[in-house]
């Protein structure tokens, strides 16, 4: 089974040590994605329909809301990974630069002897009972090394992307009005069971308009948004109250903790059980 040995919370994001031999549906985050090998299996990771394989000679970066899935390489005993996601918002205020905004430049990363030596050092800090006052200063030097490095391969592009980069969409960029109201309507009936069936109603489109219209605007389909969105809430829940996890489930709008659970697994990696029992807010 898919364990987490650390989850740290911190104004950066999150910092996670996962144990995983079960693959995870596509998803998306809202924070930039780093994926590193620990130990075990070589995995693959496919973001929009490229795979990148992750071992100990390359690790893996998503940008966010880019939609992407995982496959283990060890279905029994488990591949270890150090996992971050990142805030675009830290990365560019400790960065102190507009040049800094959070977009990565490629999905391989090339693993070298400076981030083999952080990935060592941030995964060694995680393990600790108590963080390291020097955890974000190792953090952001492993993100800053991955982030310049997928843009020395790529010397003509951008870090700001262009109009055809539909992860790099802005939310509040979305220009069709219907896209913008239905997103306001996913935040306000998170809970909802059929939340996008009255959605693309109450915005005057037909189901398959709406998803072609969504697609095309925000760059990845209405129910990885809204999975995302559930997703989000149940880590807040499960880190921050006591709330019981059949109640969180049942306020997402899941019919039981079974299915809440599968869903939380499939896209976060780990059952939530799991992730509050490690989970620490700094």
């Amino acid at each position: 089974m898919s364990t987490a040995l650390a989850v740290y919370h911190g104004l950066f994001g999150r910092a996670t040590l996962y144990k995983l031999n079960r693959p995870m549906v596509t998803h998306a985050h809202r924070e930039g994605h780093l994926a590193f090998f620990v130990q075990g299996a070589p995995s693959v990771i496919t973001a929009s329909g490229m795979d990148c394989r992750v071992d100990g000679g390359t690790a893996s970066a998503v940008n966010p809301w880019q939609a992407h899935s995982f496959m283990p390489g060890d279905a029994d005993g488990g591949t270890l990974f150090l996992v971050l996601y990142i805030k675009p918002i830290w990365f560019l205020e400790v960065g102190r630069s507009a040049q800094s905004a959070l977009r990565f430049g490629r999905d391989r990363i090339i693993v070298t002897p400076q981030i083999h030596r952080l990935v060592q050092l941030v995964s060694t800090l995680l393990l600790e009972d108590e963080q390291s006052d020097l955890f974000d200063g190792y953090l952001y030097e492993l993100t800053r090394e991955c982030y310049d490095q997928t843009w020395q391969w790529s010397p003509d592009a951008s870090p700001f992307g262009d109009d055809s980069t539909p992860f790099n969409q802005q939310w509040s960029g979305v220009r069709d009005y219907r896209v913008r109201n239905s997103i306001r309507l996913m935040n306000e009936r998170i809970g909802d069971e059929l939340a996008l069936d009255t959605i693309a109603r109450d915005s005057g489109l037909s189901r398959p308009h709406f998803y072609k219209l969504f697609r095309e605007h925000a760059g990845l389909t209405p129910n990885v948004y809204l999975n995302t969105l559930r997703m989000e809430n149940a880590i807040d829940k499960l880190t921050r109250t006591k709330t019981p996890i059949t109640t969180i489930g049942l306020d997402l709008g899941f019919a039981s903790q079974a299915s809440f659970t599968r869903f939380f697994t499939a896209n976060v990696g780990i059952p939530p059980t799991d992730y509050r029992r490690v989970a620490y807010v700094g």
